[in-house]
C-alpha cells in the first residue's frame, strides 16, 4: 500500500478527496495552465528578439544591445521554466491518463517526439549562442541564432498544436482492435497532422501569445520611462509594444470571430456552451452578461442574466451570413461541458480583446503626437494591463479545453474513459496539491527574476536607491510637491 492510500485509509472522513477524474482534470489542468504562460513568452518574445538582435548588430547603437540583453535573459528563464513545468505532463498521459495514451498513441506520439527532437534542442542549442555568444561569433552567425531560436520556438508550438487540434477535430485515423483494445491507427499522416482545426488554432495561440508579450514588454517599459523619462531604449522598446499591439489585437478580434464559425460548424456544442444557447432556434450574440443572482455564476441561462445582446446575431456569425439559421441547443446533448466556465471564460477573453484594442488605438494616438512617454496616464494603464495578455491567453484555452468536454477526442474517447483506472481519489488530489505548491513556486521565482532585472536595469540607468535597496522615482498619484 502507498503511503498517499495509506494516509486516506487512516484518516477517513476527516480528509475528502476528490475523485480521480476531477482531481486528474484538474491537475493536468493546473499543469498546462502554468506552462503555458513559459510556452508563449518565448513564442511571443521571438519577434521582440530578432529584431533587437538584428538592430543591435546593424547599428551597434547602445540601446538595441542594452534591450537585447534584457530580453534574452527574460527568454532565457522562460525557457528554463517552461522546460521544467512542460515535462511533467508527458508522464501525467502515463499516471493518470493511460487510456487516453494507449489509444491515441500512435497519433500524438510522433509530433511530441518532433517537437522534442526538432525544436526544443534547436532552441536550447542557440539560445546559449545568444546568451554567451555575441563576442565569440561572427555578427551574421549571431544574427542567425536569434532567428533559428524564434523558429524553435514557433516550431515547439506547431508540433504541440497538432496533437491538441487532432484531439479536437481528429481527422487521418481509424479504429481497429489490438490486444482487445480499440485503438486509433494511423492511417494518413498529413491528414492528421493538418486536421480542419490546425490553421484556425495555430494562427489564434502564435497571435495571442505576441499580444502577451508585447503588453509585458509595454508594461515593463512603461514602469522604466515612468521612472527614467529619457531612457532610450526603453522609449524604443515601448514603441515598438505599440506597434506590434496595432497590428495583431485587431487582427486577433477579426480572426476570432471567423474562428467561431468554424467552431460551430466543427463543435457545435462548444458553440453553444459559448453562448449558453440551450434551446435549439435562432441565437443572440451576447455582449455583455451579468448575473441576476448567485445561481447564474454557476448555471447561466437568459432567465438569470442580463445581457446586452444583438438579436440573431449569433445565427449570423455562426452560419456566416444568415440570421435565421439554426443554433443547435445545449438542451441537445446528453452531456455538456461545465458551461458556466467556458460562458465566462469566452466574456472575460472577448472582453480583455476589446480592452486591448482601445489600448493600441490609444498608444498609436499618442505616438503620433509624439507624446507616447510624455502620457503618465497611459504610462499607468499599460503598466496594470501588463498581465492581462495571460489571463486572455488562459481563458481562451479554456474555452478550447473545457468547452470540448465530455471528450477528450472528439467524438472518440470521454475524459472519464481515460482515465487510470487503478489511481485512487487519494492519490490523485494530494498530488494535484503538489503541483499546485510546486508551480506556485516557480511562478513566483520567475516573477521574482523579472523583477531582479528590472531592479538591475533602474540600476545601471542611474536611477538612485535608498539604504534598503529600493529605487526612488515618481510615486502614482503623488505630485513632487507633496
Amino acid at each position: 500500500m502507498s503511503p498517499i492510500t495509506l494516509l486516506g485509509a487512516i484518516v477517513p472522513g476527516l480528509v475528502t478527496f476528490l475523485s480521480p477524474e476531477l482531481a486528474s482534470r484538474m491537475q493536468f489542468g493546473w499543469t498546462i495552465s502554468v506552462h503555458i504562460i513559459f510556452a508563449s513568452l518565448s513564442i511571443g518574445l521571438a519577434p521582440f528578439i530578432i529584431y533587437f538582435t538584428w538592430k543591435d548588430v546593424r547599428t551597434n547603437e547602445r540601446r538595441y544591445a542594452r534591450l537585447r540583453s534584457f530580453w534574452v535573459k527574460v527568454f532565457a528563464a522562460g525557457f528554463v521554466m517552461g522546460t521544467v513545468t512542460g515535462i511533467p505532463m508527458s508522464f501525467q498521459f502515463g499516471t493518470n491518463f493511460p487510456q487516453f495514451a494507449e489509444v491515441a498513441g500512435e497519433l500524438i506520439g510522433g509530433p511530441l517526439a518532433f517537437e522534442a527532437k526538432m525544436a526544443f534542442f534547436l532552441e536550447a542549442v542557440f539560445l546559449g549562442v545568444l546568451l554567451y555568444g555575441r563576442d565569440r561569433v561572427k555578427d551574421r552567425t549571431y544574427i542567425i541564432s536569434s532567428v533559428l531560436v524564434g523558429f524553435g520556438a514557433w516550431l515547439s508550438g506547431f508540433w504541440i498544436l497538432i496533437v491538441n487540434a487532432w484531439m479536437q477535430t481528429p481527422r487521418g485515423y481509424e479504429m481497429v482492435t489490438r490486444n482487445g483494445m480499440e485503438i486509433a491507427k494511423l492511417t494518413d499522416p498529413f491528414a492528421a497532422f493538418f486536421t480542419p482545426r490546425m490553421p484556425w488554432m495555430y494562427v489564434h495561440m502564435m497571435n495571442a501569445s505576441v499580444i502577451s508579450v508585447a503588453l509585458l514588454v509595454a508594461g515593463v517599459s512603461a514602469y522604466i520611462v515612468w521612472k527614467k523619462p529619457d531612457a532610450e531604449a526603453w522609449n524604443t522598446a515601448l514603441k515598438l509594444a505599440v506597434v506590434l499591439l496595432i497590428a495583431s489585437a485587431p487582427f486577433q478580434a477579426i480572426h476570432g470571430d471567423a474562428y467561431g464559425r468554424h467552431v460551430e460548424d466543427t463543435q457545435p456544442q462548444k458553440f453553444a456552451a459559448m453562448e449558453a444557447h440551450y434551446e435549439t432556434g435562432q441565437a443572440d450574440l451576447h455582449l455583455l452578461a451579468f448575473p441576476k443572482s448567485p445561481e447564474a455564476l454557476t448555471d447561466p441561462r437568459a432567465e438569470n442574466l442580463v445581457t446586452v445582446s444583438l438579436p440573431a446575431v449569433g445565427s449570423f456569425l455562426a452560419s456566416g451570413g444568415d440570421f435565421d439559421a439554426e443554433v443547435i441547443g445545449l438542451n441537445e446533448y446528453e452531456e455538456n461541458p461545465p458551461v458556466a466556465l467556458v460562458f465566462w471564460s469566452f466574456r472575460f477573453m472577448v472582453g480583455l480583446g476589446f480592452l486591448f484594442i482601445g489600448l493600441a488605438l490609444w498608444g498609436g494616438f499618442l505616438m503620433y503626437r509624439g507624446r507616447l512617454a510624455d502620457s503618465t496616464r497611459y504610462l499607468k494603464a499599460m503598466i496594470a494591463a501588463s498581465p492581462f495578455g495571460y489571463a486572455a491567453l488562459l481563458t481562451g484555452w479554456y474555452v478550447t479545453e473545457i468547452g470540448r468536454q465530455p471528450w477528450v477526442i472528439q467524438g472518440e474517447l470521454k475524459t472519464s474513459e481515460a482515465v487510470s483506472s487503478t489511481l485512487t481519489g487519494a492519490e490523485a488530489t494530494l498530488t494535484l496539491v503538489a503541483f499546485v505548491v510546486l508551480y506556485v513556486g516557480l511562478m513566483l521565482t520567475a516573477l521574482y527574476i523579472l523583477k531582479w532585472l528590472v531592479r538591475e536595469e533602474l540600476r545601471s540607468l542611474g536611477v538612485r536607491e535608498s539604504s534598503g535597496g529600493r529605487w526612488h522615482g515618481p510615486i502614482p498619484w503623488v505630485s513632487s510637491d507633496d
